[in-house]
């Protein structure tokens, strides 16, 4: 027999997302009851899950930190395990971690109408099915798929002796001392992998398909430490950063946009001063700038380890495997006692939870996403996606500051739900993803993603200043939104339609 248990939110993660909102909602609605479901053993989500060598953020800290929370740390870019201690940290200072279930998974929600509940049904640590009733749910799970990681095959794979690795499941007793390392792939997590890996005494080769565009940033921030010298109090030290480093992520992507050819040399440019008598050609893509995400280095730790000759980079396809490592399309052969694929992720919403709406499943690739945040027709329910174009915390805390001010409008209405309905020919079979991008874990996610709309609040933006006026002070009730007072639907009030 199910237990049964009462909350008024309940929240699905306990990852930078999940924390996010569970403590705009415990500053902001300190009088609702919110309950989180961890399916780890430990908060942190992504952060507790990677643990290879290097991992770092790929955004910069003050804008990956929570806007109500300030990142004390001068490190443009952060280790892994600083980060999931600030989730820890954030969570312990609003009281989230005593409201977090850990090692709790959830199976299915689904919404009621008549009684205008949630039931979230969950399975806890003991093995126990327990369902939840809530007035509100909250998906806060990310899109990577923490069971499987995107992984190609390759023919004779099976005949290589050596070991394969993926950086989503590190083992933690890896020791890669004087053995020969090939990294396969360009992105993000290869070109932090690599000069760890050379440091730790492999002889590591990166091998790629295809360049990837790569710049380098300051380890330590300098304008965060002449505030601190002067002692300038610190939450306006963070938001002054704060403000400074979105104008810059904002400003050096729409250049990429509208002018990619002269932001190519550009970068460029810049990449060659750095890698010495490193051949150029593989650091040229063979995309415009931003269609791919753009990656980036401390201090040029990647060009300082090729440059020494601690590692290597390779650019080519590959054949197939041997006994001993990887023979190229070229003709090359890389010797290799480990691999490492570094391949990417595999894209699931969600955490793969099963959503119903009165009995009926929600194909959620077929919903659009009103204003980011709310799947077209699911009530009282937000999903929390972060930007692919700049810190994922920034959308985070957008999303978490209008979800807010929603419930302060059913609130104050005396309403009981609310619901995002579209017109029939807004749709668009463009994820929410978006068509500005090519990253292929964007391509995989259109398969499961959510749609965008042609137009107004159905339409991804992507765009921090853009989407700051629509999800902080624009009008709650635009027309898309209907609104539940004891099961039923009712005009809105004008009175609360404003900067709730």
């Amino acid at each position: 027999m199910s237990t049964r248990h009462t909350t008024d939110v309940v929240i699905i993660g306990a990852g930078i997302s999940g924390v996010g909102v569970a403590s705009r909602l415990r500053i902001e609605h300190p009088e609702l009851d919110v309950t989180l479901f961890e399916r780890r053993d430990a908060m942190g989500g992504t952060w507790d899950l990677f643990k290879y060598p290097g991992i770092r953020s790929d955004s910069d800290m003050l804008t990956f930190g929570f806007g109500f929370r300030p990142w004390h740390g001068t490190k443009v870019l952060s280790d892994g395990p600083s980060i999931k201690r600030y989730v820890e940290d954030t969570a312990a200072e609003y009281g989230i971690t005593e409201k977090t279930l850990f090692g709790t998974t959830v199976e299915s929600a689904n919404w009621d109408s008549e009684s205008q509940r949630w039931s979230t049904t969950v399975v806890n640590a003991a093995g126990e099915t327990e369902i939840w009733t809530s007035q509100y749910a909250v998906l806060a799970t990310g899109y990577y798929d923490y069971d499987n990681a995107h992984r190609p095959t390759w023919t004779g794979e099976k005949s290589f002796k050596g070991e394969f690795v993926h950086p989503q499941f590190w083992p933690e007793d890896l020791d890669v001392a004087d053995k020969k390392v090939v990294v396969i792939g360009s992105g993000a997590t290869a070109i932090t992998l690599v000069p760890s890996l050379a440091d730790a005494g492999a002889e590591v080769t990166m091998l790629q398909r295809s360049p990837t565009y790569i710049g380098t940033v300051p380890e330590t921030d300098p304008v965060s430490i002449l505030l601190d010298r002067a002692h300038v109090p610190k939450m306006v030290s963070y938001h002054v950063g704060r403000v400074r480093n979105i104008a810059l992520q904002q400003g050096l992507y729409r250049a990429c946009k509208a002018a990619p050819g002269p932001m190519r040399a550009l970068l460029l440019a810049q990449l060659k001063a750095q890698i010495g008598d490193v051949d150029m050609e593989h650091f040229k893509p063979n995309y415009k700038p931003w269609d791919e995400r753009l990656c980036v280095v401390p201090n040029g730790d990647l060009f300082r380890t090729l440059r020494r000759g601690e590692a290597r980079i390779v650019t080519d396809h590959i054949k197939k495997f041997d006994r001993t490592g990887i023979v190229l399309e070229g003709g090359e052969h890389l010797d290799a006692d480990i691999v490492v694929t570094a391949t990417g992720l595999t894209i699931k919403v969600g955490g793969g939870i099963d959503i119903t709406v009165d009995g009926q499943a929600v194909p959620v690739r077929d919903r659009m996403l009103y204003k980011g945040v709310m799947l077209e027709g699911v009530p009282n329910a937000i999903l929390v996606l972060g930007y692919t174009n700049a810190s994922w915390t920034l959308k985070v805390d957008l999303a978490a500051t209008y979800f807010s001010r929603l419930v302060s409008h059913l609130r104050k209405g005396g309403y009981t739900s609310v619901v995002a309905t579209a017109d029939a020919d807004e749709r668009r079979e463009v994820s929410v993803m978006g068509d500005s991008m090519r990253s292929g874990y964007i391509a995989r996610g259109d398969a499961v993603m959510p749609r965008q709309g042609k137009s107004g609040p159905w339409r991804i933006k992507n765009d921090y200043f853009r989407d700051w006026p629509m999800l902080k002070r624009s009008k709650i009730d635009d027309g898309a939104l209907t609104f539940t007072r004891q099961g039923t639907a009712v005009e809105s009030i004008e009175s609360d339609s404003v900067g709730v």
